[in-house]
């Protein structure tokens, strides 16, 4: 062992390539006004599945099965790329974001603090929807003849309700089924809390080794990101094409009678969304310092790229540009809560899981007790919290929600034909939601560098990779202190020289 290694942390010598430098991949999307394209393919994709239904009947029914299958191509393979890459991003980017954290003590501080602040937010998130379902109403409004009430049985519900409950005697092994036992199969199940913690345990070790036995894997890791963002840039042309296919194959099967027909459950889930962005700006200008409209002005990008993209995965090189250059958030917490948050962060589902499932209740006709909204809650956020960051998956996990209150499977049916819809919405507020994170998280984590020092280091860390070519810098590198400001007499002497110069 060198002796350098032995006074220094290797912490303090390992500096990363910053995942914002990717962001050049999206900056195109953004300047092509993608979200106009998604809105447009939304459109004539209702449009194109009128024509083709039933109440048209321009064409037989097997002819508009035909030719809905081709029209949602783009959509299945658009799907399943991102699902492809979602993976290898997340593990690669929460272990850099380690790397870049400046010290032990400030990443012990900012996992404790990041914790409690997503589990806050995330309940405050599930009380929205739920309390927005609650006095709106919407099941009330939709024909539940459709559904057969009399097959759902109270007595079962609430035996569903009781087995689902916890004793606190498996608590232990509860917290011990979190860790993943084989990373490989948590990756085939898109378990997204196993793959984060398995991330968080490899990033760890690898910042106590030596740089020079931890390099080599840290700059494979930025390899992967760099490949991953390229993959992305491709698949996100498919985007219009996707939200077409998708929104006329609803249409078609689903009919535009229906999808009217739950308007104002669309209603209640917007409005509770912006109760929760409401939320957040209340956050940011309390403990951010941050005036509403600068942080709506400095996010509306990354909200549109997301609204468009449908994955707070694939625009996080751009949320994390976001946060430090527009939210001066200090690089070593924008790297290490942006790549956690946009994987376990999830508040925007966990108001629709908690929404949807209070609305399916009313639909029923089921009586939600008070046991039935804690048991609601707690299941919410633990399947808020391990959904993968993927389009279409919200509205899966939703079965689990489900199934722990006892609410009929066969309601989701109702929910999956505007749930393309309101996911671009979600996925908009869940980026935003990871950029408060950032903010608050910043504030409230002490650091042994300023915002200006951590700039220095990372502007000259950065012009060693421009004159190296290397994506991972091994040496302890100081602030450059700016010079200090001139007294009073040298500015006057300066001002009396100019003066003399002129004449």
């Amino acid at each position: 062992m060198s002796q350098w290694s032995i006074v220094t942390h290797p912490l303090k010598l390992i500096h990363p390539r910053n995942l914002k430098h990717l962001s050049s991949s999206l900056q195109g999307l953004i300047a092509s006004r993608l979200w106009v394209q998604v809105l447009l393919g939304m459109v004539l994709g209702i449009g194109a599945g009128v024509l083709l239904g039933p109440s048209a009947a321009l064409v037989e029914r097997e002819t508009a099965n035909a030719i809905n299958a081709w029209l949602i191509l783009p959509g299945n393979i658009f799907l399943t790329i991102i699902q492809m890459i979602v993976i290898p991003l997340v593990l690669a980017s929460v272990v850099r974001g380690i790397a870049a954290s400046g010290s032990t003590e400030q990443l012990k501080s900012t996992g404790l603090r990041l914790v409690a602040y997503f589990l806050l937010t995330t309940t405050v998130a599930i009380t929205i929807g739920i309390a927005a379902s609650s006095l709106i109403q919407p099941g009330k409004y939709v024909d539940n003849t459709q559904f057969a009430p009399e097959t759902v049985e109270l007595a079962e519900i609430e035996s569903n309700i009781q087995d689902n409950q916890l004793d606190i005697a498996e608590l232990p092994n509860a917290f011990v089924s979190i860790l993943p036992d084989n990373p490989f199969s948590a990756a085939v199940e898109m378990n997204m809390l196993q793959i984060v913690l398995f991330s968080i345990i490899l990033g760890l070790a690898l910042v106590s080794l030596q740089p020079d036995k931890s390099k080599p894997i840290l700059e494979l890791l930025g390899s992967v990101q760099s490949v991953v963002m390229r993959i992305v840039s491709w698949v996100m042309r498919l985007a219009p094409y996707a939200v077409f296919g998708f929104m006329a194959q609803v249409t078609m099967q689903t009919g535009l009678e229906t999808l009217l027909g739950i308007g104002v459950y669309v209603l209640t889930i917007l409005g509770a969304l912006m109760t929760l962005m409401l939320f957040y700006l209340i956050i940011v200008g309390v403990v951010g310092r941050i005036s509403p409209w600068r942080f709506l002005k400095a996010v509306r990008s990354v909200q549109l790229l997301a609204f468009s993209t449908n994955s707070s995965v694939a625009v996080m090189p751009m949320t994390m540009k976001t946060a430090e250059e527009k939210l001066n958030v200090r690089p070593s917490t924008a790297q290490f809560v942006i790549p956690i948050g946009a994987t376990v962060n999830m508040d925007g589902t966990a108001l629709f899981h908690g929404a949807a499932t209070l609305f399916l209740t009313q639909v029923y006709g089921i009586e939600v007790g008070v046991g039935m909204l804690l048991a609601l809650v707690a299941t919410a956020i633990g399947a808020s919290i391990g959904t993968p960051a993927t389009p279409g998956v919200g509205v899966i996990i939703l079965s689990v929600v489900l199934s722990s209150v006892g609410v009929p499977l066969e309601g989701i049916a109702l929910l999956v034909g505007v749930d393309r819809i309101l996911e671009l919405f979600r996925t908009a507020t869940n980026v935003t939601g990871d950029l408060v994170a950032s903010v608050v998280i910043d504030r409230f984590v002490s650091s042994p560098k300023t915002y200006e020092e951590e700039i220095s280091i990372q502007q000259q860390v950065e012009d060693e990779q421009e004159k190296t070519g290397e994506d991972v810098v091994t040496k302890e590198v100081a602030p450059v202190k700016p010079p200090p400001a001139p007294s009073f007499f040298s500015r006057l002497w300066n001002a009396l020289q100019r003066k003399q110069e002129r004449k």
